[in-house]
């Protein structure tokens, strides 16, 4: 596995270098920490932070390459993610509002949607991942997802929570609520939500991860933290779109964005396979697994 850490040398910087930290401590991962110098005669400074950093992460077994570019610092973080074969990318995230569309620094969402690897935000000061939940809507287009969060996960030894969310229907139909939220009849009622949760919870269970499914009902961002909070889960999963047309770079829908908004845990934005390239999630998982994609 191959991890690269962007950092800027301060605080909340220390966050995504502790936390890709903790994952490549885990996976013994390949790790890169990435500093960008966007104004001339700031190199130094920078060295010195990222050398710090880097020596907090040989004392957990990490041994980092360190790497500094200069200039944009969107446009950095893709250069290096596209020049090497990493399977993560960590972020930092800082909160600079509470309202309006963007709460975190407008960088966090330009790099989630340019970095073209599955990219995690580093919210909040977790030193362990015991519990990741993943919000699988229910397709299969997420299950390369499920597959790189159960590597994670088996890696880390954290358990895994498949949730679902639907719509809450009027009172009427409490008994209808009752009914899909019932998980085992659900696994086995044949319909297309409970074949993919059933496939997906057998795929990690074979990787030997600890998984449970969870329904609720209503809206969705809600009831997502909902079940952060009541299952104390230090991971949130969600997923982003490939943009159509000529340019690679992603979508990342409205779920996604309060997701990051909101969390105070790191969000895991995956990404789909379909028309990502080499720099897919399958490639990814290719890498994890010992293969050597074929370039797109």
């Amino acid at each position: 596995m191959n991890i690269l850490i962007c950092s800027d040398g301060t605080d909340p910087a220390d966050n995504p270098t502790r936390l890709g930290g903790l994952l490549a401590a885990a996976c013994h991962a390949s790790t890169t920490l990435l500093g960008i110098v966007e104004k001339p005669g700031h190199e130094q400074p920078l060295r010195t932070a990222l050398d710090s950093e880097a020596a907090g992460l040989r004392a957990i077994g990490v041994n980092p390459e360190i790497v500094v570019r200069e200039g944009e610092p969107i446009a950095q973080m893709f250069q290096q993610a596209a020049a090497a074969t990493y399977d993560l990318a960590v972020i930092g995230a800082p909160r600079k509002r509470t309202s309006g569309l963007h709460w975190r620094a407008e960088r966090t969402y330009e790099a989630i949607k340019a970095i073209p690897v599955p990219v995690v935000v580093a919210t909040g000061g977790r030193e362990t991942l015991k519990s990741i939940v993943v919000c699988t809507g229910g397709k299969q287009y997420i299950e390369d997802a499920v597959q790189l969060t159960g590597k994670v996960a088996s890696s880390i030894g954290a358990s895994v929570t498949l949730l679902h969310v639907m719509a809450e229907p009027p009172a009427i139909f409490a008994d209808l609520v009752r009914l899909e939220e019932d998980v085992e009849t659900l696994l086995a009622s044949g319909s297309e939500l409970g074949r993919n949760l059933a496939a997906q919870k057998k795929n990690l269970e074979q990787l030997g991860v600890t998984v449970r499914v969870r329904i609720r009902h209503g809206l969705v961002v809600d009831q997502i933290f909902a079940e952060v909070a009541s299952g104390e889960h230090d991971m949130i999963v969600t997923g982003s779109s490939h943009a159509r047309g000529p340019l690679r770079h992603y979508i990342m829908g409205d779920v996604t964005r309060e997701i990051v908004n909101r969390a105070h845990v790191p969000v895991l934005v995956a990404r789909p396979t379909a028309n990502a390239g080499s720099f897919g999630i399958w490639a990814s998982l290719k890498r994890l697994l010992g293969g050597t994609p074929s370039a797109a």
